[in-house]
């Protein structure tokens, strides 16, 4: 069970009340269901039964906002421009491991048909050859999907501006069926994976994410000696910060323009490594997003020396920037991904 989980002491949770509070005080909502398997079967079932399955990702969003009671709706629906006291403009937050609102989705807060139609724009979000991938890494973290996670749905889907956002612990997932103006994926997002332990060993055995830091340090490996110098930073800087730095900000490591063709080449690889995972709409987003701030040769990429696992030179903290592109690979000691992605860099970031 997810209690019995390794602790994780920069993955703890302050945004609202744990999952073990929740279920204790849950009451009518009912108590989790037993097993994630069991649930995947009844979602399996119910998926079918509705056609979401076959759905865009934006339709189940509305026909799970449809099916949602009165009591569903005031737990997890919100305004469009919804303000927290605490974190702001919910709808924009991101974090490694949050909660944006109290409802596990594996509970009976939610009937099957509704479950199943969380999980299926969860899968509408993401590649189909990553769903197992992604199943695997919430097993490890956070009890298997829908054991942790939490949705919540921001605007009315069919009158206008909407988004559904899904968190839990290595989480931060949005539907937004571009409604979000000048963003990708509708927002900023996260991803990450413990595979074993809090502190993964240097091959970073199991880990879903680790062959995408792969790819960028076969890339550091064509560098000659100069551009390594210039690629590699000292210290690694605090994970939230991806924030835009703009056209005149200074970005670390090495420009993309101090690049050969074929090192350039192996970059465009790198890129398409790193959005592998999304859906091709959303793919399609970021390449936009980041063509508009005038590609990768407005990017610089670095890699910062300080948090070496096993002193191997194999860099497990990276960053891949541009003015208002931020993919930020945070590898020591497990992976963390901060993505902030838009077509200028007058969009806020709320971390």
């Amino acid at each position: 069970m997810l209690e019995h989980r390794s602790h994780c002491p920069d993955c703890e949770s302050t945004d609202h009340v744990n999952r073990r509070q929740f279920l204790k005080t849950a009451g009518a909502a009912g108590v989790a269901l037993s097993t994630s398997g069991a649930w995947a079967h009844g979602a399996e079932k119910a998926a079918s039964t509705s056609g979401s399955a076959t759905k865009s990702p934006e339709s189940v969003v509305k026909t799970l906002y449809d099916s949602l009671s009165d009591e569903q709706r005031k737990a997890v629906c919100f305004e469009w421009d919804y303000t927290h006291p605490k974190m702001g403009l919910l709808r924009t937050r991101v974090a490694n491991n949050w909660h944006i609102t109290q409802p596990i989705i594996n509970t009976k807060f939610y009937n099957d048909d509704q479950r199943a139609m969380i999980r299926a724009i969860f899968e509408g979000l993401i590649q189909p050859e990553w769903h197992a991938k992604i199943d695997k890494q919430l097993d490890d973290d956070a009890g298997g999907f829908g054991e942790d996670q939490n949705i919540a749905i921001f605007g009315a889907p069919g009158s206008g501006k909407f988004e559904f956002v899904m968190t839990g612990r290595h989480m931060t997932l949005r539907c937004d069926g571009d409604s979000s103006d000048h963003v990708a994926f509708g927002g900023p997002i996260f991803y990450g994976h413990a595979a074993a332990a809090f502190d993964e060993p240097a091959d970073h055995r199991g880990n879903v994410f680790w062959h995408q830091a792969l790819e960028a340090n076969k890339l550091f490996s064509m560098m000659d000696t100069k551009q390594q110098k210039l690629a590699l930073v000292a210290k690694t800087p605090r994970e939230q910060n991806v924030g835009f730095r703009g056209a005149s900000g200074e970005l670390p490591g090495i420009p993309v323009t101090e690049f050969s063709s074929d090192q350039k080449t192996e970059l465009q690889r790198v890129l398409q490594v790193l959005i592998d995972p999304y859906r091709q709409s959303d793919r399609d987003e970021v390449v936009r997003c980041l063509k508009a701030q005038g590609g990768l040769d407005a990017c610089s990429l670095a890699f910062y020396s300080d948090n070496d696992i096993g002193n191997d030179r194999v860099w497990d903290n990276w960053r891949l920037e541009g003015p208002s592109f931020v993919w930020y690979f945070r590898g020591n000691p497990h992976v963390h991904v901060w993505v902030n992605v838009a077509d200028n860099p007058g969009v806020k970031l709320n971390a």
